[in-house]
């Protein structure tokens, strides 16, 4: 064989040898996950979730949990980014405006979401099993207008919060007013044996809350027959007796000095900082994760780590309007789905499903026992039964105050009712009652006011 056709038959062997290793390369795909770098020849299909740290181990537990759903579907590869509460909104909504959203999503629903037509309705991918899982009225907070765009991971409730020591003394019965609520009459007469003056000469209030949030007056609305601003039809309701009644139940706690009167000018960090001074018996808004809160700054104030009184933290509900009963201002937040601009063909979006239903599910029911809420749906409260982080006695009345959900109606209203919704509470609501903290307004003249801001910006 002469030179040249032994170079032919070199060429083509080494040839040969190359598309072998690139088949055997290709068929032996790398990805990348949480625990590590492992082979994996089915994967397929990738899906990017972006989420938040909704407890404090959230993103060491999701390093256990999406390895585990990737065994199970070694078809998919899930690459999960936590982000930061401070940045990562902004972070989204730049990538939601620029049409390439990751395809899941953690966070509270909303009407501008659905309105960049990129979030995908989950009705067509919701089977009777996963909707029989879910507590009662829990799928409710992530539908809009009747569509379900989110499944709930979480289901939070704002209440009032006491320190046990200054109830017990005063003689209060915060037991049975865990299982049987409270009227506004009796709030009163209970809160004025806890606002006195201390051996210091500082003052104990019976309630702080604080001038710059909106929850306070949302809580106290509520529990006065108003379901919000607007009913479910969009029809404006800040308009008779009820917020009046309710002005004039907090223009009563300013005069008989149950509340401070700096309470407009304190910030929610002073407010909470008054009720971890002992300053105050009953702090205006307290979530159910306030019980872990406290016991880990009682083992910082243990340890030296950090200093002042250990407290004995009580759930306690809003109190009620004499004359409607009480209800508990309930919200959720869970994950979305959404498609990029470019779009993804139907078996990505099933998998992306897979993905979102997982997240939620039996396992993902660790968030709810670590913020100390009632689960969301049956087979979290079946995994975690017995491992319950909460008091016993907080737990309980949590469980017992969600009995009476009284959430914001803006994903039942129309986008256009919702954006106003927004543009009152900032520019009318909130300086209202910094007015009426602050002895500007009375409780008359802020009511006339709602009445004829409300006529101009949802009609009459």
């Amino acid at each position: 064989m002469n030179t040249w056709k032994k170079m032919l038959v070199l060429f083509l062997a080494l040839a040969m040898m190359v598309v072998a290793a690139a088949c055997s390369r290709g068929n032996s795909a790398t990805k990348e996950t949480p625990g590590g770098a492992e082979g994996d020849a089915a994967v397929s299909d990738t899906v990017k979730v972006w989420t938040y740290p909704v407890h404090q181990a959230y993103e060491d537990e999701l390093k256990q949990l999406i390895p585990e759903f990737m065994k199970q579907h070694p078809n998919i590869k899930v690459e999960f980014e936590v982000l930061s509460w401070a940045e990562g909104p902004k972070k989204f909504d730049v990538a939601l405006n620029a049409g390439n959203p990751p395809d899941i999503y953690y966070g509270g629903l909303s009407g501008a979401y659905v309105n960049t037509g990129m979030v995908v309705p989950l009705d067509g991918y919701l089977t009777q099993e996963i909707k029989d899982d879910y507590e009662p009225g829990i799928l409710e907070f992530g539908q809009i207008q009747g569509k379900q765009y989110m499944l709930p991971l979480t289901s939070g409730q704002w209440e009032w919060g006491g320190n046990k020591r200054i109830l017990e003394e005063a003689g209060i019965d915060w037991k049975s007013i865990q299982q049987n609520g409270w009227s506004w009459t009796e709030f009163t007469e209970l809160a004025k044996k806890m606002t006195k003056k201390l051996p210091d000469n500082s003052m104990q209030y019976g309630l702080v809350t604080d001038g710059t949030s909106l929850d306070f007056s949302q809580l106290i609305t509520k529990n006065a027959g108003l379901v919000d601003l607007v009913d479910e039809s969009g029809k404006f309701i800040w308009n008779d007796d009820r917020i009046l009644d309710s002005l004039n139940f907090v223009d009563s706690l300013m005069k008989d000095g149950i509340m401070p009167k700096e309470t407009g000018a304190l910030t929610p960090q002073q407010r909470t900082q008054m009720f971890y001074d002992g300053k105050a018996a009953i702090i205006s808004k307290a979530i159910p994760y306030y019980d872990t809160m406290i016991a880990n700054r009682n083992k910082d104030i243990e340890a030296g780590k950090a200093n002042g009184e250990k407290i004995e933290f009580i759930l306690l509900p809003v109190p009620h309007h004499d004359k409607h009963p009480a209800k508990t201002y309930t919200t959720s937040e869970g994950y979305m789905m959404f498609q990029q601009k470019n779009g993804k063909d139907e078996q990505h979006l099933k998998n992306v499903f897979l993905v979102l239903d997982f997240l939620t599910g039996a396992q993902g029911g660790n968030s709810s026992n670590e913020l100390c809420l009632p689960f969301t749906r049956k087979s979290q409260a079946k995994a975690f039964e017995d491992k319950g982080k909460a008091t016993q006695h907080n737990w309980d009345a949590a469980v017992n105050f969600s009995q009476n959900p009284a959430p914001s109606v803006e994903n039942k209203v129309g986008l256009d009712v919702s954006s106003k919704m927004k543009q009152f509470r900032e520019q009318v609501q909130k300086p209202a009652f910094q007015a009426l903290f602050a002895g500007e307004k009375t409780p008359q003249q802020i009511a006339e006011e709602f009445k004829a801001k409300g006529e101009q910006m949802f009609g009459g």
